[in-house]
């Protein structure tokens, strides 16, 4: 009987965030904040959350995470947000990956939502 044959990445999903977040960050990202939410009630595993510069800035970033994950095989599930780029959001699967313009990141406050999580990245500037 032949083993069966992964079509997504089976990696865990904190080795999966550390991919993430280097990729953000090589682009530039800016106030970013990944959280564990494996324990937790929340939408998905882990949550990564950033701040781009622009509208332009946030579509790279977006660009740059979901061609990267699609070189590691990282499942994906869909996306929004992505033409208006006040808040795009990525799904893949066990990461949800939140791309913010400032202001809008600002109003929804989504750092506040899981208080107890583990932070496994943190570049905030008042953190």
């Amino acid at each position: 009987m032949r083993a069966k044959k992964h079509t997504h990445s089976t990696l865990p999903t904190v080795q999966k965030v550390k991919h993430i977040v280097d990729w953000l960050l090589e682009k530039k990202a800016l106030d970013m904040l990944a959280l564990d939410l494996a324990k937790g009630t929340g939408p998905s595993e882990a949550v990564v959350i950033v701040t781009a510069s622009s509208t332009r800035h946030g579509q790279g970033l977006a660009d740059h995470v979901l061609q990267s994950a699609r070189n590691e095989n990282f499942e994906y599930l869909s996306m929004e947000g992505y033409v208006v780029g006040q808040w795009i959001l990525l799904d893949l699967n066990d990461v949800i990956v939140h791309i913010f313009q400032s202001e809008a990141r600002a109003l929804f406050r989504l750092n506040d939502l899981w208080p107890a999580a583990t932070i496994l990245a943190d570049t905030r500037k008042e953190a």
